[in-house]
């Protein structure tokens, strides 16, 4: 079997898997599970198949006219590079891993049938945005991941958290999709094609006429995909999703597709130093404001939502430097240990019955109760952190790398201020991302107060998945130099001014958190917890399934109030309230778009209620006093008649009399 046929299989698997699974949901409930891991861990293996054949050598491509279209054509085009055979094996990895998990993670749910179903389809659109070498082609798994992702973030669709959340994540997306689709069309119209290989050959030749406006366009849609500054807001309130979407979504789908395809398009953004400078600029926003926003959040998968925000700043950074190769590797490391973070909050929330890490805060020994999802989240955070030998520290070192390189001149294919602007703002991140993991394992493993409560152990599957996941955390990064043929064949190894900078940089921050922890634990120590602190045994305000499921802390006041044990508000002071709200771009957003439309619309509805409707009822009353004057006049007397006709025939004679004297 050929390469090309191979990877056709690759995303058709679990398309199948999915439309088999939704047809026999009801019928065969039994095969449901099989269904939704068997395809996906197919697909997997001929995608390792695919990579191992391709070998990050030169580029496999192959393509079949879909359809004439009288001008530029549509093809069914597989475009095979280093790039997209890893990152191929990433969504396999990490879709196996979630459907694996969720078999255990949801296993009373009534609705995992098509939650399944919805994985398998959002797994085979990601895939085939992978392979694609036809920009059309690609933006129809773009679209499928919107919309599955609007389906799987409203799961919990009784809640109007999970209502609001898949709204809000569609709409948002949406918005930038309308200029991404018009940048698509501007370039395919310069490039006269919509395969990728033809529109690079076009930008190699100076064939490109608008090269920023169509970068300042295509910008916007990955902006929305991947939760790039200002169009970040809809991911922190995804999170109202199940957990295992929650991975699925940052580790290796829907935010990792914009990232991708500006690695593949690259030189059509590098064409332009404007766009390569705002790439820069938004990346450096979106890193260091997230990371503070992390540092202050409660919610444990709010936390990681604005780290995965930060990391892709990260990615996207490495792009603005003209660095795909260490961008793409970054997007690699990042899915393995961001999918094993999210894998393992599911597990503490499982056992804690709360996603607060306040409440967290207040519950002695839940790491002993949970020692699989402690030790491999571990892992992951030294991983987030940077630290080596994780392989965060890899890939986040080679982004720093790449930024110097440019901001000191050695590399040229993004102005020397694009890299200045990486740079400083990867080292700022470094630290905040130090503190604000080092702030989340302290909370949620180092709690004081109350036992954790006893919630029973959890599936073998869920706790399984961690241990998968924890081998590449860990291992992956000290592959580099066996992959350096697959990233554009140059060395993503450290250097020692990075490195060292980096790293300690990474250090000061977890330290100077631990120290903030030991000072505020001390002072709450001395603070009296209130009513619920002094009776550990009361039962929790709400059920542990309820926790899960309506994000309600399940400890009623206690997990509600204030910590004063957080670090993050002796961090960050009288900038918490502000981090902890997003820095109110929601607000702005509401001010600036959502309360001006909803004005628009009950302008409107005045109108149409108060001035069409006035006229709609106007006619009809006329027509009503009409029919009443002429019933009136309907009596069914002879006489009567006979004196109207008389009257009027006297009428029209004195009438044709004046007339004629006028005249």
């Amino acid at each position: 079997m050929t390469t090309t046929t191979l990877a056709v299989l690759v995303p058709l698997l679990p398309f199948l898997g999915a439309l088999t699974g939704l047809l026999l949901g009801r019928t065969a409930p039994g095969f449901v599970r099989p269904l939704a891991v068997l395809p996906t861990l197919a697909a997997l293996v001929l995608a390792v198949l695919v990579a191992v054949r391709q070998g990050g050598g030169k580029a496999i491509d192959a393509a079949t006219q879909l359809t004439p279209t009288g001008s530029v054509p549509i093809d069914l085009a597989l475009h095979l590079d280093g790039f997209a055979a890893l990152t191929a094996v990433l969504v396999g990895v990490v879709a196996s891993c979630v459907q694996i998990y969720s078999t255990g993670y949801l296993r009373d749910d009534p609705r995992y049938p098509s939650y399944a179903a919805l994985v398998s389809l959002f797994t085979s659109a990601m895939l085939l945005v992978v392979y694609s070498g036809d920009l059309m082609v690609l933006l129809v798994g773009w679209e499928i991941m919107g919309i599955c992702s609007y389906f799987l973030v409203g799961h919990y669709w009784e809640t109007p958290e999970a209502r609001a959340a898949s709204l809000k994540a569609f709409l948002v997306t949406k918005l930038g999709d309308v200029p991404f689709l018009i940048g698509l069309f501007a370039l395919a119209a310069d490039a006269g094609t919509f395969r990728i290989t033809g529109i690079l050959g076009a930008v190699a030749a100076g064939g490109i006429d608008h090269p920023t406006l169509i970068a300042l366009l295509l910008l916007a849609g990955v902006a929305g995909k991947s939760a790039q500054f200002p169009l970040h807001t809809w991911l922190p309130d995804a999170m109202a999703g199940p957990t295992p979407v929650s991975a699925l979504i940052h580790a290796a789908t829907m935010v990792a597709a914009g990232v991708y395809f500006v690695a593949r398009l690259l030189p059509v953004f590098a064409a332009s130093a404007a766009a390569m400078t705002v790439l820069a600029v938004m990346a450096a926003v979106t890193m260091v404001g997230s990371g503070l926003a992390a540092l202050a959040q409660d919610d444990i998968k709010r936390v990681l939502a604005y780290s995965t925000i930060g990391q892709l700043g990260y990615m996207s950074g490495a792009l603005a430097v003209g660095d795909r190769g260490a961008a793409v590797f970054h997007l690699l490391s990042h899915g393995a240990f961001k999918a094993l973070l999210f894998l393992a909050a599911g597990v503490i929330i499982h056992a804690a019955g709360t996603n607060s890490l306040a409440a967290m805060s207040r519950m002695r020994g839940l790491a002993a109760r949970i020692p699989d999802a402690y030790w491999t989240m571990t892992v992951a955070l030294l991983a987030l952190a940077a630290i080596p030998p994780f392989a965060g520290f890899f890939s986040k070192e080679a982004v720093l790398v790449a930024a110097e390189h440019t901001a000191l001149g050695d590399r040229t294919v993004a102005p020397a201020g694009a890299g200045w602007i990486v740079l400083v703002s990867g080292l700022l991140t470094a630290l905040l991302t130090a503190a604000y993991a080092t702030r989340l394992w302290l909370l949620a493993f180092r709690g004081r107060g109350a036992e954790a409560p006893q919630h029973g152990r959890q599936p073998i599957a869920m706790n399984a998945v961690l241990w998968v996941l924890a081998i590449p955390s860990l291992a992956f990064g000290l592959s580099v130099g066996v992959l350096g043929d697959w990233f554009d064949g140059h060395a993503l190894t450290p250097t020692v001014t990075t490195a060292v900078l980096g790293t300690g940089i990474a250090l000061v921050g977890g330290l100077v958190t631990y120290g903030a922890w030991r000072h505020t634990t001390a002072l709450a120590a001395r603070t009296p917890l209130g009513a619920v602190a002094a009776h550990p045994e009361a039962e929790p305000a709400v059920s542990e399934a309820e926790a899960i499921t309506t994000h309600t802390p399940a400890y009623g006041d206690i997990a509600a109030a204030p910590d004063p044990a957080d670090p993050g508000r002796l961090l960050l002071g009288p900038l918490h309230r502000h981090a902890a709200a997003g820095f109110h771009v929601d607000a702005v957003y509401s001010a600036l778009f959502v309360r001006p439309v909803r004005a628009a619309a009950s302008l409107v509805s005045f109108l149409d209620r108060e001035v069409v409707e006035t006229y709609v009822r106007g006619a009809g009353s006329g027509t009503n006093l009409l029919g009443w004057a002429v019933r009136r006049a309907q009596t069914g007397n002879v006489q009567t008649y006979l004196s109207a006709l008389l009257a009027g025939s006297v009428v029209l004679a004195i009438a044709a009399v004046l007339v004629a004297a006028g005249a």
